[in-house]
C-alpha cells in the first residue's frame, strides 16, 4: 500500500500557533518535504524533533516531486511543509498534490495557519464570497492586464505582496479600481509588529510613496458594486407567476422577484395587479 502525503501548515509568525495534531503528524511521518531546511529545522528544534528532510520548492518541483512520489508509492509517509502557512496555497505544493492524486496516493490536509484566511477574517470587508489572487505578475504589463480582468469583480479580492513591490502594486490597484475603493492592508500577521490598516486605495498608494514598507503584506480589496440590472417588467412578471404557482403570495413573489430585474417591490406588485 502507498504511504500518505500529509499537508502540514506551519506558523506564519507565531510559534504558539502550531497545534498538537500538527506536531504529532511531524513526529510520526517517515520524512519531511520542505521549502527550506534552514527554516524547518528551527521549527523542529522548537518541537524537540529530528526528522529526515528533502527539499521541495518551485525550482525543483518536477524532479523532487517524482522522487517523493516514489517513496510514497513504496509505503513511506511524508509531511509537506512550507516556510510558513498552508502547503499548496499559492505554493508549488499544489503540483505534488496533483501528482499524488493522479497516482492513487492518499493526501490528508491538517488544518492550521493560513495568511489569507487570517487577513480576510480581520479585514472588516465582506467575507461571504471572495477570490484569492495570490502574488500578481512581476511584469508591469502582465500585472495590469490581470488587474484589468478583475475590474468588474464583485467579490472581495485578496493579494499577497512583498514589501519591495508594494508601492507599485498599490498604484496599479488604485488606477484600476479607483482611489476610493476600500482596502485593508494586513502586515506581519501574528508577528510582533502585526498591523491591520483599513483605508482606501488612494490613501494607501500615497502613504507608501513616501514610507518604506516593511514585512510581508496581505491586501484585502473590496469588490466592485454589483451592476444595476436594466429593468425588465415582462420577465419579472413571468417570475412572479412562477413563484405564485409554487405557493408564494403575490406580495412575497413581488418582493423576491423585483430586485432581480431592477424593479422596486411595490412597482412590480402594482404591475402584477394590472395597475
Amino acid at each position: 500500500m502507498p504511504g500518505t502525503l500529509y499537508l502540514v501548515p506551519t506558523p506564519i509568525g507565531n510559534l504558539g500557533d502550531i497545534s498538537r495534531r500538527m506536531a504529532d503528524t511531524l513526529a510520526q511521518v517517515d520524512f519531511l518535504a520542505v521549502e527550506d531546511t534552514r527554516v524547518t529545522v528551527k521549527l523542529l528544534n522548537h518541537l524537540g524533533l529530528k526528522k529526515p528532510m528533502v527539499t521541495y520548492h518551485r525550482h525543483n518541483a518536477t524532479p523532487a516531486g517524482e522522487a517523493i512520489l516514489r517513496r510514497l508509492l513504496a509505503g513511506e509517509h511524508c509531511a509537506l511543509v512550507t516556510d510558513a502557512g498552508t502547503p499548496a496555497i499559492s505554493d508549488p505544493g499544489e503540483e505534488l498534490v496533483a501528482l499524488c492524486a493522479a497516482n492513487g496516493v492518499p493526501v490528508l490536509a491538517i488544518p492550521g495557519p493560513c495568511a489569507l484566511v487570517t487577513a480576510l477574517s480581520v479585514s472588516g470587508l465582506p467575507t461571504a464570497r471572495f477570490t484569492f489572487e495570490g502574488f500578481l505578475p512581476q511584469n508591469k504589463k502582465n500585472r495590469r492586464a490581470h488587474l484589468d480582468s478583475l475590474a468588474g469583480e464583485v467579490r472581495t479580492m485578496l493579494f499577497y505582496e512583498a514589501p519591495h513591490k508594494l508601492s507599485a502594486t498599490l498604484s496599479d490597484l488604485a488606477e484600476t479600481f479607483g482611489p476610493q475603493r476600500p482596502i485593508t492592508l494586513c502586515r506581519e500577521l501574528t508577528k510582533l509588529h502585526e498591523e491591520v490598516w483599513r483605508t482606501t486605495l488612494g490613501e494607501a498608494a500615497a502613504h507608501y510613496q513616501s514610507q518604506e514598507p516593511r514585512g510581508e503584506f496581505v491586501l484585502v480589496v473590496e469588490g466592485a458594486p454589483p451592476a444595476v440590472q436594466e429593468a425588465d417588467p415582462q420577465a419579472a412578471l413571468e417570475l412572479v407567476a412562477q413563484l405564485r404557482a409554487e405557493g408564494l403570495s403575490l406580495k412575497e413573489a413581488a418582493a423576491q422577484a423585483a430586485p432581480q430585474f431592477g424593479l422596486k417591490k411595490k412597482q412590480l406588485y402594482d404591475l402584477a395587479l394590472g395597475k
